[in-house]
């Protein structure tokens, strides 16, 4: 199927079944935690190519699952491909319809959302490139991000605490994610760096003292390289 279908009913349960298989690292991402993950890389500021935030989904060491073939392996990824491209499709297309994938939890008799695993995902996102999210931290949309914050850091401040460990507060701190996530998108949107490719040589530097190759018999740095 192509990468720009969307996962079916089916699929989105057979991919959740096979991050919590045996078969997956144990601290593979479950499917609301790799929502969160995909959101950030894809509205976040610069472009990630899968090669670098692939293997994160499998844990913090990047194991890989134990496949059972090579045709398995390429399921599974294109079932995470698809997954990360109807995130992709939906700021691009209609940003206002984009829903996390929360968690939801009896609590006292109400339906209440559970965010904390959807937002360490993003958290961890935003962690293959910390230093480039500093931005909208200093902007004046910071606010944005603080129930990300509060749901996804590693560490808060203990006088934080209360704003997440009451069930209702938390709800609350939930609905403010997918209400702010459009503006977020918003933000990077013009910002946004495209991916870094590394250029790599074909034939090794010229070093100054080194013979120059257009075959003057000068060194280098006494011929063509002289302009440089």
């Amino acid at each position: 199927m192509h990468l720009d279908q969307p996962l079916t009913e089916k699929e989105f349960d057979e991919l959740d079944r096979f991050l919590l298989s045996d078969r997956s690292p144990e601290d593979a991402m479950t499917m609301d935690t790799l929502h969160g993950y995909l959101t950030a890389i894809a509205i976040g500021p610069e472009t990630i190519m899968p090669a670098e935030w692939l293997p994160r989904v499998w844990g913090e060491e990047g194991v890989a699952p134990k496949w059972k073939n090579n045709k398995e392996e390429e399921h599974i990824v294109n079932l995470i491909m698809r997954f990360m491209n109807e995130v992709l499709v939906t700021f691009e297309v209609a940003p206002k319809e984009f829903e996390p994938l929360y968690c939801e939890h009896e609590v006292g008799g109400q339906t209440l959302i559970d965010a904390e695993a959807w937002c360490w995902g993003f958290w961890e996102g935003m962690e293959l490139r910390p230093g480039s999210w500093d931005e909208i931290w200093d902007s004046e949309v910071a606010d944005l991000m603080r129930p990300i914050y509060l749901l996804g850091a590693d560490e808060i401040d203990e006088e934080e605490l209360p704003e997440v460990e009451d069930p209702a507060k938390a709800h609350k701190l939930a609905l403010e994610i997918e209400a702010n996530l459009p503006a977020i998108h918003r933000f990077w949107l013009p910002r946004r760096k495209p991916a870094v490719e590394t250029v790599k040589r074909d034939e090794a530097k010229v070093g100054r003292n080194d013979d120059c190759p257009c075959g003057s018999g000068k060194k280098y740095k006494k011929c063509c390289g002289a302009d440089a």
